[in-house]
């Protein structure tokens, strides 16, 4: 993992400064007494490496619903958290010797757009109930994963081919969406966008992986920066709860993409479904209302319906253009 000098150089440059930051604002009492937010982002970070979804997917449905922590506030650690974990990734990627800088291009237009999308989400949806925020995050990681691994939703394509201003016209509207999601939950634009590359593009998983990654990751650096210098909205305590994480993501979110690199996620996709399912039915378990059930039951319905759909159309482009490939030419009978 540490073959790459820039990642190398990164990795230590974030630790020194941790070091200085923790020792400036932060101590070991306060460590002891929040042991929990480094011990969540250990799987956070690691599933924000190797899946398409963020730590975030972890850390503000478990901080929001189990620890009944503000939603502002677990949607400000995951936002503050994923910016350095996801960050430490997206430079793993890049620096990575068998990646190809081209194919992540895209990124330098996905990132102007996705942040327009999360403003326009801080300045119009804060106002909506905590219960439907909950539920509709936890619908979308809980369908988003059973639909994802029970399909065949696997690319081909190494870099994106945008064919039609209708391309361009699909991906800017996913990229704001994806962008007013971060607003609310902290994450989600990196779900929706990979659901987006692999299904109309035909994008390979793993390079649709990285580039989910890459766009939730500078969502994660503005929005962290949009909170702190135009809001004005962290706190002292925030800041010193980030820096209790702050080195677990460091090494665990570019771990996590290090091993993507040449394993077999299906595993750890069984575990990212059950884990989600669960949060769903504490969700509904704990504190039961009607209109949690509801919303949650609505919710999960419309996602899986959508998810499934957008990836079995997937699998049935890529089972066609596999009897395609697999017709001999004439001649050859």
């Amino acid at each position: 993992m540490f073959r790459s000098k820039v990642f190398t150089f990164w990795f230590i440059t974030m630790l020194i400064v941790w070091a200085g930051l923790f020792y400036s604002f932060n101590d070991l009492g306060f460590l002891a007494s929040h042991f929990h937010y480094p011990l969540i982002m250990v799987l956070g970070a690691f599933v924000a490496g190797l899946t398409p979804e963020g730590g975030g997917a972890v850390a503000f449905p478990v901080l929001s619903v189990f620890f009944s922590i503000d939603r502002v506030l677990a949607r400000d650690f995951s936002l503050m958290i994923q910016s350095i974990g996801m960050t430490s990734a997206s430079i793993f990627i890049l620096s990575y010797r068998g990646n190809v800088m081209s194919r992540y291009r895209p990124m330098l237009w996905f990132i102007p757009v996705g942040f327009v999308g999360f403003v326009l989400g801080m300045l119009t949806l804060q106002k909506i109930p905590v219960y439907i925020i909950q539920a509709l995050f936890l619908s979308l990681i809980t369908t988003f994963a059973i639909a994802y691994f029970y399909s065949s939703h696997r690319g081909q394509k190494m870099t994106l081919e945008i064919t039609s201003k209708t391309d361009i016209a699909f991906l800017c509207a996913i990229l704001i969406l994806g962008g007013m999601c971060a607003s609310l939950f902290g994450t989600g634009a990196d779900i929706i966008l990979y659901t987006l590359l692999v299904t109309r593009f035909g994008m390979q998983e793993k390079v649709a992986t990285h580039l989910s990654i890459m766009i939730m990751a500078a969502m994660s650096v503005l929005g962290y920066a949009y909170r702190h210098f135009y809001d004005a909205g962290l706190t002292h305590d925030q800041v010193r709860t980030w820096l209790c994480a702050y080195p677990v993501v460091l090494f665990m979110a570019p771990f996590g993409s290090y091993i993507l690199q040449g394993m077999n996620v299906e595993w750890m996709l069984r575990g990212v479904v059950i884990l989600n399912v669960a949060q769903l039915l504490y969700f509904n378990i704990n504190k039961p209302s009607v209109e949690k059930l509801i919303a949650s039951g609505a919710f999960s319905i419309v996602l899986m319906v959508v998810f499934a759909s957008a990836l079995s159309r997937l699998a049935k482009k890529s089972g066609e253009r596999d009897a395609d490939t697999a017709l001999p030419e004439p001649g050859e009978v």
